[in-house]
């Protein structure tokens, strides 16, 4: 057979049909079945309050941080565009306002980042791990061996 015909056998619907499911390979079963899954239940999760708590406490931060770059971003970038006059101004020798608003964009950004980690280790760890440790023990095995 040619592979044109081998192509157009395989289009047809009723071939499709007559395919079995894969078999288990070394024991381990590849299922679509979602009552045969295991692990965390994530929209559970999702719907809890300590997790409106945790999200509602990481976008208070994020947000507000973002909002305060953009704005000190585009401000840079429309003076930079509409008064280089300013921008021009010499500070000290070579040096121009512009070049010392250009490196601020870099120091705010690492300080920008440095300030979340900090908070993502103070306030957001410690709530991840409480609700990571309320998890692991909801979906433990129990006992018997059944889910829980």
């Amino acid at each position: 057979m040619s592979d044109a015909t081998q192509t157009a056998i395989r289009a047809y619907p009723q071939h499709r049909a007559r395919r079995q499911t894969p078999k288990p390979f070394a024991g381990i079963e590849r299922s679509t079945d979602i009552t045969l899954r295991t692990g965390p239940d994530y929209p559970a999760i999702a719907s809890s309050a300590e997790f409106h708590d945790l999200r509602r406490k990481v976008i208070r931060f994020v947000f507000p941080m973002t909002a305060l770059f953009l704005v000190w971003y585009l401000g840079y970038v429309l003076l930079a565009a509409y008064q280089t006059e300013l921008m021009a101004r010499p500070v000290l020798g070579l040096i121009n306002i512009g070049l010392l608003l250009g490196i601020g964009q870099f120091v705010s950004t690492v300080l920008i980042t440095t300030a979340y980690v900090r908070f993502a280790e103070r306030s957001v760890d410690p709530l991840v791990e409480e609700l990571r440790a309320e998890v692991d023990a909801s979906t433990a095995p129990a006992a018997d061996g059944d889910r829980r």
